[in-house]
């Protein structure tokens, strides 16, 4: 997830709607990064779903997240203003957190047109508009319509072409693809008589056939449009590369023709820009009528992808249900907010959500310790987690057979299953190489938590001694060069031009007293912060800086008042294309809630700022306790 997504931190109630299931790049690089460098993914250390998956109710999850961390073992302990902190519930509703991407011109992006656009429609060849009515009987038709609607979705239908000729498969290919998207087709031969078979393109046997085919041929394209249409994507409930891997499951697609800027958090209301190679709007829009939770609209053509860290940032839509402050309180902290921000702490979804923290595992990593990290990953821990996972760590708690352990495993995917699928390929004495099957970005989280960490515990520790002033022998930056500042410069420079670095092997520290607390902390933890790099290249930390504090742009909040709790308080985008009303608010509802707006840019936690407004532990387990209380 980018880092400037929110994150889930309640117990999973409310709202659940479903949409079909389907199935991050997060590089060191080579030298120091600034915080507006590309966001950087933190999908923890699960392989199926997370807390917000809805499957366990309060009291469960709740006992699940009593061996959580809390904000003090991730070194998150200040505050910047002296308000009087109040309680609410953070993310009741996944409509309770909207974020809308800011791209690279600054323009906050909105689902707001669902047309296709007029180039791509003077594009289509005449040929490419039968009377499709003519070529499907009605009986086919219901057939069509059920395998598109998942009925059938493992299965196919046959349409045997008596007039056989290429042109009249052509037209009945283009029939099916038109008036029931997602369905894809092929032509087969059975004893002398042509068929044209449909079949689902995200069902599993489907997949399997599309694998042995041939390529598609590929579609006309005129040479005067951008090979890449960009789109907006509007999504409910559902992580950035789940709502890929749908679409491309329904395109026929790899994931990775998409190209976006920064991923987005599921248990939220999304919207951000995507762009994918050589397919029409008008074959992404056909997936609106058979999607759940997801919007493709503001279609066009140009001749590049989206890279990642292109965004300028994201604009939030926040409702903290059950609040306590009064108004006079909540406007005291949102003033605090808006004029002086909130510390810039990397947030709880950084350092995962089960009794092993992913910093644990980095920590491990980088001292070469690969036993440790085999154990950290793969042993039994407290808490409650996914029925499948606590046997298969049982099984290789017992037995240290990868083969058996991995038996144990539904799903190979996850990380658990990929490392032990690694130990059984080559054994428990190359570790380093069974680890290397885990996808590249999810083995670096683990040495980015461990330095998030680092950075947490030491901005704590610079807040405790000399408060919001600059001192000498802060650092700052002049391009992209970190620059020690003199007692002299520090007068004149403003505390939100600090910056404090992630431990690397390209960078440099503060020379007052918490420079050298960089080096005691290290020292404790076994690492030498005068020998970063690592024996396995993909694992030398170059480093990187981060500003201390950060002060949101476009602050507005409201106190509003309702009686239904199952209702949105936010008015979609969606919603407002589909013309549906905007919420009421009743001033004498018995409950009262904080709606908050801000931008942050890319690399910063919501969940920080809320933090500030709160003054409460955001940690998942804290949160929990708070709202099984009250939703009990």
């Amino acid at each position: 997830m980018a880092e400037s997504d929110p994150v889930t931190v309640v117990v999973p109630v409310g709202e659940k709607r479903g949409c079909p299931e389907d199935e991050k790049d997060d590089a060191p690089s080579k030298k120091p990064k600034f915080e507006s460098d590309p966001p950087q993914q933190d999908e923890m250390d699960e392989p199926e779903g997370d807390a917000s998956d809805g499957e366990e109710d309060g009291d469960t999850f709740a006992n699940m997240m009593k061996h959580g961390l809390t904000e003090l073992d991730v070194g998150i302990l200040k505050y910047v203003s002296d308000h009087e902190g109040f309680s609410g519930v953070l993310k009741e509703r996944y409509s309770d957190f909207v974020v809308h991407e800011i791209n690279k011109n600054g323009k906050i992006v909105h689902l707001d047109d669902l047309s296709v656009p007029a180039e791509a429609e003077e594009a289509q060849e005449p040929e490419q508009q039968p009377k499709e009515c003519d070529l499907l009987t009605e009986e086919q038709k219901k057939q069509l319509g059920e395998l598109q609607l998942f009925k059938n979705k493992e299965g196919n239908v046959s349409i045997e072409v008596l007039d056989d000729s290429k042109e009249k498969r052509t037209l009945v290919h283009k029939a099916i693809k038109n008036q029931f998207p997602g369905l894809e087709t092929k032509t087969e031969e059975r004893e002398g008589r042509k068929f044209i078979v449909a079949y689902h393109a995200a069902g599993k046997k489907a997949l399997a056939e599309v694998k042995t085919t041939t390529a598609p041929r590929k579609h006309f394209w005129p040479k005067n449009r951008g090979s890449f249409c960009h789109f907006v994507l509007y999504k409910e409930n559902k992580d950035t590369m789940d709502a890929i891997n749908v679409l491309s499951k329904f395109l026929r697609l790899r994931p990775n023709m998409f190209s976006y800027m920064g991923t987005k958090d599921k248990r939220a209301i999304t919207v951000q820009e995507i762009a994918v190679l050589k397919i029409t709007a008008e074959r992404l829009a056909h997936l609106n009528k058979c999607l759940m939770n997801l919007k493709l609209g503001n279609f066009c053509y140009k001749n590049h992808p989206l890279k990642l860290g292109e965004l300028q940032g994201n604009h939030f839509t926040v409702v903290i249900r059950n609040i306590t402050g009064t108004d006079e309180q909540v406007d005291q902290a949102m003033k605090s907010l808006k004029q002086t921000g909130f510390i810039n702490y990397y947030g709880m979804q950084r350092f995962g959500t089960t009794a092993v923290p992913t910093h644990h595992v980095g920590r491990a990593i980088l001292k070469n310790d690969w036993n440790e990290v085999m154990d950290l990953i793969l042993k039994p821990r407290p808490g409650a987690e996914k029925e499948f996972l606590v046997r298969c760590r049982e099984e290789w708690a017992k037995t240290q057979d990868p083969e058996a352990a991995l038996k144990k495993l539904p799903n190979k995917r996850c990380v658990e299953g990929q490392l032990l699928r690694g130990l059984s390929m080559y054994g428990k004495k190359n570790i380093v190489t069974a680890f290397g099957l885990i996808p590249r970005n999810n083995r670096l989280m683990y040495i980015h938590s461990y330095q998030s960490r680092v950075w947490n515990t030491m901005v704590s520790r610079r807040i405790e001694a000399f408060g919001l002033k600059a001192v000498k022998g802060d650092l700052v930056l002049k391009g992209t060069t970190a620059h020690v500042l003199s007692a002299e410069e520090a007068e004149n420079q403003s505390i939100h031009n600090i910056v404090m670095p992630l431990p690397g092997f390209d960078v440099i520290y503060p020379t007052h007293h918490i420079g050298e607390g960089y080096r005691e902390l290290l020292t404790a933890d076994g690492l030498d912060i005068d020998n970063m790099r690592h024996k396995v290249k993909d694992y030398s930390l170059a480093g990187a800086y981060r500003r201390i504090i950060i002060r949101p742009a476009d602050v507005s909040w409201e106190v509003i008042n309702y009686d239904d709790p199952r209702v949105s308080l936010v008015h979609s985008d969606f919603e407002k294309l589909e013309n549906k009303p905007a919420p009421v608010f009743n001033k004498e509802g018995k409950y009262r809630a904080l709606r908050m707006e801000f931008s942050l840019p890319p690399s910063t936690y919501a969940t920080m700022a809320i933090r500030e407004v709160l003054k409460l532990d955001t940690s998942i387990k804290k949160q929990t306790q708070l709202n099984t209380t009250w939703f009990n």
